[in-house]
Formats: C-alpha cells, sequence, structure tokens
C-alpha cells in the first residue's frame, strides 16, 4: 500500500491499524494516529547541532594542518582549498538542522491499541512496527539530560526477539511514563490470560 502523502496522511479516528483488507486478507498498514511531543524538534535540533559543532571541530583542525604544514604526500591542491571541505560542511550542517527535525516530526508516529504498539519512524526509509502487547518483556522509559530539559521521553519496549523491540522518541515526559506503567501492566494480565 502506498501513502501518498507519507507525511501528511491523517487516519480517522476508527480505523486500525491492523485491519485486513477484504478482498485479499492482507492487512493494510496506515500511519498511526498519535504524533511525538512538538517539543522533541528542540532536541533533535540541538543534538544535530551539537554533532555538526564537533565534526566542523574536527574539519576545521584537519584543514588547519593541511593549510599550515607542508607535508610531501599531500597534493598542493589540497593545502590550497584546505577550509573548502569545512566551508561545505557548514552549508551542509545548516540545511540538515533546518530541515531533518521538522520533518521527522511529521513522520514519527506512535498508538497503542488494546493488545499492539504501532510505530512508524526513519524520515528517508521508513520503519513500521507492531509490537504485541503480550510478548512484552521490559518496558523503560528514559530521559536524557536534553529531554529533561524539553520536557520529553523516549519509550522503549523489548520482546523476547530485537526485531519485535520498538522505541518512541520524544514523548510528552509524563505520557511516557503513564504509558510505560500502563504497558506493563497490561503486558503482565494478558500473559496471565493467556497462561
Amino acid at each position: 500500500m502506498t501513502n501518498i502523502p507519507p507525511h501528511d496522511a491523517v487516519p480517522q479516528p476508527r480505523e486500525t491499524p491492523h485491519s485486513a483488507d477484504p478482498g485479499t486478507g492482507v492487512a493494510r498498514l496506515r500511519p498511526p494516529m498519535r504524533r511525538v511531543s512538538s517539543r522533541s524538534i528542540g532536541v533533535w535540533t540541538l543534538r544535530m547541532a551539537f554533532g555538526a559543532l564537533f565534526n566542523l571541530a574536527l574539519l576545521s583542525a584537519a584543514a588547519w594542518a593541511l593549510g599550515n604544514f607542508a607535508w610531501g604526500w599531500v597534493p598542493t591542491w589540497a593545502h590550497e582549498n584546505a577550509w573548502a571541505f569545512p566551508s561545505a560542511y557548514v552549508v551542509y550542517a545548516l540545511l540538515k538542522i533546518a530541515i531533518v527535525p521538522s520533518w521527522r516530526y511529521r513522520v514519527h508516529r506512535w498508538e497503542v491499541d488494546e493488545d499492539v504498539i504501532y510505530t512508524r519512524s526513519g524520515w528517508i526509509s521508513r520503519a513500521w512496527q507492531l509490537v504485541p502487547v503480550n510478548r512484552l518483556q521490559t518496558v523503560d522509559h528514559t530521559q536524557g539530560w536534553l529531554e529533561r530539559i524539553f520536557d520529553v521521553a523516549t519509550l522503549q519496549v523489548r520482546t523476547a526477539s530485537y526485531a519485535g523491540s520498538s522505541t518512541i522518541e520524544g514523548l510528552d515526559a509524563e505520557e511516557a511514563r503513564r504509558l510505560s506503567e500502563e504497558l506493563a501492566v497490561r503486558a503482565g494480565s494478558l500473559r496471565d490470560d493467556a497462561t
């Protein structure tokens, strides 16, 4: 199934993510209904900015070394244009920081149904995950220092298989805490019902 446009399609409230197509019996995926907190844009922007500054410092040190030391194995054009690569990286990093966090916010979605956790992530290539609640082994919610500043958190659910694990980054901190408690209780009761 194609999802056009992939970042703006808003499902109807009564749609279910795992309903079968009547003609084929194949499940049709639709975007999960819930978005992460809009404050996650700030977290992602600052993370990218810190990473870009670190990379720029390394590139600048390499450019300075290339420009100031006459190593025989380095071509002349590299000595003369040593600062071109850090300059190009600045343009790339600014574009990436300006575009990626808001695009990521538009794409990342999540939903918790009665018996499944449904997520969609990825801003170029997409990952859709359906994790059965009765298969959960651990439910964690974490907050790094940057997430604490923006009052968001990450919810991570793990099953016995790595492929069945899922992470929802950028949830409102209170909602992540409530969801982690609720999912832990629900998973326990579903496992008890199955035995």
